[in-house]
């Protein structure tokens, strides 16, 4: 299971670094709906003092609602990765 979680990140970053450097939101739909909830996970990911990135960290984690995240450093700025049972949502964030 431990060499199962790198393997899963690595894939999970190499998908969000895909496309053009304009910073956008994705998801895919959720298998119970057809509601896009990304925007919502994004905002209540961005309100979430919990989300916030420890001084010095280069991966944190929190959550937000029903779903798990995990923020990473890049050279782009944050790339966060929120992710439940079904559904997973990938977004950029850049500091400020």
């Amino acid at each position: 299971m431990r060499r199962l979680a790198p393997l899963l990140l690595v894939a999970v970053l190499a998908l969000a670094g895909c496309g053009d450097s304009s910073e956008e939101t994705s998801a895919t739909a959720p298998l119970e709906s057809g509601v896009d909830q990304a925007p919502d996970v994004r905002s209540a990911w961005e309100e979430n003092p919990e989300c916030e990135r420890p001084q010095g960290a280069s991966r944190w984690g929190c959550s937000v609602g029903s779903y798990r995240c995990q923020g990473v450093v890049s050279d782009r700025g944050w790339t966060i990765s929120c992710s439940k049972r079904g559904q997973s949502i990938a977004f950029r964030v850049r500091p400020d």
